[in-house]
């Protein structure tokens, strides 16, 4: 799914107007989609608060309550009564409910935090064209809004966001337990200093131009099943071990053998034909023992001191590997002589910090750093929205993949094009997970998919296994491991 700008989001509309849509039907669209969703998700509701402003997004808040108020709800809507400046659409649609005598017309002012049980406060102030901060009686009732425990929604992108931008640090913004957003992400949803107030997105279809959607140039895209469903190559019967590549997952060191552990089995459990484990000697028995799949190879006594290579085969190293001398020397080497893709994660990068040797990475390889690894390796920036500028930098300087692992990871690619992913959930933000994902992303490239394909591919596949754990498992008790156990239920899901 393409994310498109706030300006490439008002020149789709206008060209959905201009193929013969009014906008004020377009308006009643948003509306009715935004109305149905709220009937299938507030079944026990019985009262909705409407918040709205004097523009587009207060004309759809005006066109629900209507809707809502002949479906049978107890409806009241707020406005400023000082400023009733409305534009031309949400003029119509506020003469429209000012004829209704069942809905109440209060002003901010009026609204009470002492509210009855079963209702719904419902955000329809700004909508994606806001460029400013909240000031004001806006400021004050959002504040106001805030501080209570009611649930709240908000329609097309929560008060005092911006679409595409980061926000200032003491900005008022309205926290929505919902956002029901048309068409498309907007960037500032995925974003952890902005995301945070979107709550649960719900992407609604309101059938926009769909010539200008294709034509639309962007470097941001979301993840979706139509991006995995084109990636994602089922197995052909007649095929074999040879088939589905060689995977050498390089990592461990005295006391860190889980580490390495994990990224063997999650190769394997994505398909991996031939999975090797290059580890230090300390850690031959737990791995032997416990993924007796997994060839074992050795290097060195309890640290990395050889990384040895072999050909036709994917490395992924990182995992568990430690930074003693002997494994930075090891590493080193292997990097000057190799010259092929390779997966590199945890302290390998930060090995690769330390030494200022970033150019020995091999052209097309994945890296996979957090935020702090990503900075020891490129850099401070400002904040996330930055991080994203200084990776498509990066990416495109070392053509490399960057693989940006946050709540909503992202894969940078060497051309500068950006992947959003929005399967996962706060249960995978524990110690390992990071190493599945590495021998995910290397299993997949053995097995021949593109590396662009493959990283997309792993980072929701990932997501989604981590997703299936937390609904059996729970976000505060669900494992690494459990996430690699439900990577065959993601696959069922698939086929």
């Amino acid at each position: 799914m393409k994310i498109l700008s706030s300006s490439q989001i008002k020149s789709c509309d206008i060209a959905t107007t201009e193929s013969g849509v009014s906008s004020l039907n377009l308006m009643e669209r948003a509306a009715a989609k935004c109305v149905e969703w709220i009937e299938m998700n507030f079944k026990t509701t019985n009262r909705f608060l409407i918040f709205c402003g004097t523009g587009n997004n207060g004309g759809d808040g005006l066109a629900m309550a209507r809707m809502l108020y002949e479906k049978g709800f107890d409806v009241e809507v707020y406005i400023d009564r000082a400023n009733l400046n409305f534009k031309a659409d949400a003029e119509i649609n506020f003469r429209k409910i000012k004829k209704i005598s069942g809905i109440e017309i209060k002003d901010f002012g009026d609204f009470s935090k002492t509210i009855k049980e079963k209702t719904v406060l419902i955000d329809a102030l700004f909508g994606y064209g806001l460029n400013r901060k909240l000031s004001g009686k806006v400021k004050n009732l959002v504040e106001t809004l805030n501080q209570t425990t009611l649930p709240k929604v908000s329609i097309d992108i929560p008060t005092g966001l911006f679409a595409d931008k980061v926000i200032e640090k003491d900005s008022v913004v309205f926290k929505a337990d919902f956002t029901l957003t048309f068409q498309f992400y907007k960037r500032s949803f995925l974003h952890p200093e902005t995301g945070r107030f979107c709550g649960k997105t719900e992407v609604l279809d309101i059938d926009l131009d769909s010539k200008f959607i294709e034509d639309a140039k962007t470097d941001y895209f979301v993840i979706d099943n139509s991006i995995i469903r084109k990636i994602y190559k089922p197995r052909e019967d007649f095929s074999n071990k040879g088939t589905f590549g060689k995977s050498i997952l390089v990592g461990g060191s005295y006391g860190k053998i889980g580490a390495v552990l994990m990224s063997s089995l999650s190769a394997l459990r994505t398909g991996s034909g031939l999975t090797f484990t290059m580890a230090p000697d300390c850690g031959n028995l737990i791995l032997q023992s416990q993924i007796p799949e997994a060839m074992f190879i050795s290097s060195g006594e309890n640290y990395i001191g050889k990384i040895e290579i072999q050909d036709k085969a994917i490395y992924g190293i990182g995992p568990g590997l430690g930074k003693e001398k002997q494994t930075q020397k090891a590493l080193l080497e292997f990097l000057k002589s190799y010259k092929n893709p390779v997966v590199l994660d945890a302290d390998a990068l930060n090995i690769l910090a330390e030494n200022q040797n970033l150019n020995l990475i091999p052209k097309h390889s994945v890296i996979t750093p957090h935020p702090l690894e990503f900075e020891r390796l490129f850099g401070k920036t400002e904040n996330s929205f930055d991080r994203i500028e200084l990776a498509k930098e990066k990416a495109e300087e070392s053509q490399i993949f960057i693989v940006l692992k946050d709540h909503h990871t992202a894969i940078i690619t060497p051309d500068k094009k950006v992947y959003y992913n929005i399967t996962g959930n706060s249960g995978m933000a524990k110690g390992g997970s990071g190493d599945v994902l590495t021998g995910i992303i290397t299993s997949l490239i053995s097995q021949k998919y593109e590396i662009k394909e493959a990283s997309i591919f792993s980072v929701w596949l990932h997501g989604k296994a981590g997703d299936f754990a937390a609904e059996e498992f729970s976000r505060e008790s669900m494992l690494p491991t459990d996430l690699i156990n439900k990577i065959g239920e993601v696959f069922k899901s698939l086929n």
